[in-house]
């Protein structure tokens, strides 16, 4: 999948994904949805995005997951 909403770059935010050379963090705006608020409300508290970097910032997430496995449970000593 291609991401090009999605830069990572080592000099900024020590390498911390973010959306198109922002200093917004794909998990802040992750964060944001799963705290509840609309994409509308993410757009209004963050007028530089727009409602296909939110869409793509999710997509990474998600696929970010598949990429690894989770220690979802701990099996017993």
């Amino acid at each position: 999948m291609n991401f090009e909403r999605i830069t990572i770059d080592l000099n900024q935010m020590a390498g911390v994904p973010c959306i198109r050379g922002r200093r917004i963090p794909v998990a802040t705006i992750v964060g944001l949805i799963a705290e509840g608020l609309s994409f509308e409300e993410v757009l209004e508290e963050h007028p530089d995005l727009e409602r296909e970097d939110i869409v793509q910032a999710l997509k990474f997430a998600a696929e970010s997951l598949f990429e690894r496995q989770l220690p979802l449970i701990k099996e017993p000593a």
